[in-house]
């Protein structure tokens, strides 16, 4: 039911937002269904909550959902130029950055510790999270699907939480606009069969989304 649910009011946003910009689908996805979207992924995934869900989880929609989208297309736009390679994508009011190896991080095999190569894409990123300080942070690591699913899941554990004490230690982020989740092998995202599918699911994930100042922010800019 969750399933036929989700993918029912999913497509009434696609379709309302398909020849919209980035600022307009703010306001068009919170309208058509967004919240609800929002909901009942909430309620459906707990602790196994994506990046996506929580996104479109914290859509707010209407004259103020805009106003966090043109905020979130001017921060999406200097992440895309700042780290080339990542993957920036827009959704709802939010954005979903993918880090992976063909985007500036780089893990050795089998460890989670940041290197040199890493870096320079992660102080980039902090800079940017700096400049938009009025917002939160979802960091997520996962894995491919060589190895046990124990093994993998410490694993994904160990790198998302190495990419988050970096952005703090190092990026100087508040630590308290960051929440970090793992989860493995479990949510590939491309073929586990291929090589460029394994290095494609050994990545991390970044969701940021609007916090409660931006929010009462653009309320009150709705309101004028």
């Amino acid at each position: 039911m969750f399933a036929v649910l989700f993918a029912a009011i999913l497509l009434v946003g696609c379709d309302a937002t398909r020849n919209a910009n980035n600022k307009q689908k703010g306001t068009v996805i919170g309208a058509s269904g967004g919240a609800v979207i929002g909901g009942v992924v909430g309620n459906n995934t707990g602790d196994g909550n994506t990046a996506l869900g929580a996104i479109i989880g914290g859509v707010v929609g209407g004259a103020a959902g805009a106003y966090i989208g043109n905020r979130m297309d001017k921060q999406a736009q200097r992440i895309e130029e700042e780290i080339p390679g990542a993957e920036v994508e827009r959704v709802g009011e939010g954005i979903n950055v993918t880090l992976d190896e063909t985007s500036g991080i780089y893990f050795d095999t089998e460890k989670y510790n940041i290197n040199q190569q890493s870096r320079q894409a992660l102080n980039s990123l902090a800079n940017i999270l700096q400049e938009y300080d009025d917002t939160n942070i979802l960091v997520e690591g996962h894995t491919d699907s060589a190895g046990s699913d124990a093994y993998n899941l410490t694993l994904s554990k160990n790198r998302a939480q190495a990419v988050t004490d970096y952005l703090v230690s190092d990026g100087n982020v508040s630590r308290g606009r960051i929440e970090t989740k793992w989860y493995g092998e479990s949510q590939p995202k491309y073929d586990n069969s291929t090589v460029e599918g394994r290095a494609k699911n050994r990545r991390v994930e970044i969701a940021i989304v609007a916090n409660e100042e931006l929010i009462e922010e653009a309320e009150r800019q709705a309101q004028n």
